[in-house]
């Protein structure tokens, strides 16, 4: 029977950050997924922060992955406070580090079950058992050697001041589970590196813990994570089963991979949201692309806004193989979002990009909303990313551009043509009357005057371009001119031929 609204379980995912690092595009990722199945499905998505790793966390961090999931248009139904607010939802707190009491409660339930016990190895011999299994080479695995202690035993422990850690019995067997996204799995515990600790000597409760606890407090029916974690997964099945806890639902999405099929790490790849967003893409080419990184349609359809991508993401579509990082893709995506801005919004997206090319010394001022305005016909089918405004462009915005006098000799001509070509380009374009100097009025006398000439079209205007902008690829050359106007193109066209004239 399928389940109507009125019989469907309640879906409630959870997106559970660290805040150990600024926001991970393999996080927005799953962040994503879980967005889209709840919103697909109408159920509750969770913003849980896992921030008992003290020493690593940061206020900087939290900020910066909770900007980056709102920036992406990700809102989460439940979460922690933020900048004042108060946290919004029935199970709370969420924050971990303010729900130690939850774990240490259910820390003595294991305990008094006997399902977990207290270990009391010192670091150094856990590192010396290590060390004999790779001699032997052997998987890592926990000898067991407090598992059965005596009263007595653990007694004189504590009094040579050893402080316990807290152990989770495995047990025996297989643990089976079905995976939305990878079928049927099935693994052996003898497989999972013995009894592992849950509760540091300090007291800190670790993540294979903690993250049980609090997917069986909130009510957590679906965990969809990265198949990282695929590994962990019978780890906390026998927790949420030692516990007394329905299993959720698991969905292990596939890995995002660099394009030589390796993981995505920030040693080979940009991995920082933020550093996606300061490089101009937008949201919306974004969220598009991450949707895609690993899902399809089953059409040909790829440019998808984010209430397209809910209405039709389906978690049992999601592949199993890993999904490359094609940055040409994504750009691509990116460029098509920015073509369907409208003018006032492109304007207003751009700002922020001339404003630091400025800062930043690329450009002498910043331009107008007007001035960009008109610039909007010209740039807005060629930008693959917001960022590139400034090299597209920039040139409008400098007050005296300096020429290498090597690029404004084209390759079949010589310094001395080039000079001709430009003095002879300087006479035509003064021809043309203020009054219609537009890009139609220049374009016809400039072609004539090289069929006269007898020289290459390309090689004039590539000539011209560059004393103009500095550049050897602009947006359309005569729209370049009359962007940059009259006397300015003068100028410049009067400076490059005495660069000419004074190279050696």
């Amino acid at each position: 029977m399928t389940d109507t609204p009125s019989t469907r379980p309640e879906i409630r995912v959870r997106i559970a950050p660290s805040p150990t690092g600024p926001l991970h595009i393999g996080t927005a990722r799953t962040a994503l997924f879980n967005f889209l199945f709840a919103r697909h499905l109408g159920g509750t998505f969770v913003l849980r922060l896992e921030d008992t790793d003290v020493a690593r966390s940061s206020l900087a961090y939290e900020k910066d992955i909770l900007d980056g999931l709102h920036w992406l248009g990700l809102t989460w139904d439940e979460g922690p406070g933020v900048a004042g607010e108060a946290a919004r939802g029935p199970y709370g707190p969420y924050r971990q580090m303010e729900r130690l009491p939850r774990y240490a409660e259910a820390t003595e339930r294991l305990l008094a079950a006997d399902a977990a016990y207290p270990c009391y190895c010192t670091p150094e011999e856990l590192d010396a058992e290590r060390k004999r299994l790779e001699a032997a080479k052997l998987p890592p695995r926990y000898s067991g050697r407090c598992a059965r202690l005596t009263p007595g035993e653990r007694a004189a422990f504590e009094a040579e001041g050893r402080t316990p850690a807290i152990r989770f019995r495995i047990g025996e067997g297989v643990v089976a589970f079905d995976d939305i996204v990878r079928g049927h799995v099935e693994i052996d515990v003898a497989n999972i590196g013995g009894d592992f600790v849950i509760v540091r000597a300090d007291g800190t409760p670790l993540y294979h813990f903690t993250v049980v606890v609090d997917d069986a407090a909130m009510r957590i029916s679906h965990v969809i994570r990265g198949e990282d974690h695929l590994s962990n997964t019978p780890k906390h099945i026998l927790l949420f089963r030692a516990l007394g806890q329905p299993e959720p639902r698991f969905a292990h999405l596939p890995l995002i991979l660099n394009p030589d099929r390796s993981k995505m790490s920030k040693r080979k790849s940009q991995t920082a949201i933020d550093d996606y967003i300061a490089q101009g893409f937008v949201r919306e080419g974004l969220v598009n692309y991450l949707a895609l990184l690993g899902w399809a349609t089953g059409t040909e359809e790829e440019v998808l806004g984010l209430d397209e991508l809910v209405a039709r993401f389906e978690l049992e579509a999601v592949h199993k193989g890993g999904a490359v990082f094609d940055r040409e893709r994504l750009e691509w995506l990116n460029g098509q979002w920015i073509r369907r801005l409208s003018p006032d919004e492109l304007v207003d997206r751009l700002r922020s990009f001339l404003v630091a090319d400025a800062a930043a010394g690329r450009i002498d001022r910043i331009p107008s909303d007007d001035e960009i305005a008109t610039l909007v016909p010209m740039v807005q089918e060629r930008l693959p990313v917001l960022g590139a405004i400034g090299d597209l462009v920039g040139f409008l915005f400098v007050d005296r551009l300096v020429v290498d006098p090597a690029i404004l000799v084209p390759k079949r001509w010589d310094a001395p043509t080039a000079r001709e070509g430009l003095l002879a380009a300087r006479t035509t374009i003064a021809a043309v009357p203020p009054v219609v100097f537009e890009a139609d009025e220049l374009e016809p006398p400039l072609r004539a005057l090289a069929e006269t000439r007898g020289w290459k079209v390309g090689d004039l205007f590539m000539t011209i371009r560059v004393a103009v902008t500095g550049r050897t690829a602009t947006p359309p050359l005569f729209d370049t001119i009359v962007a940059l106007g009259r006397e300015r193109t003068l100028e410049r066209l009067d400076a490059a031929v005495a660069a000419l004239e004074a190279a050696p």
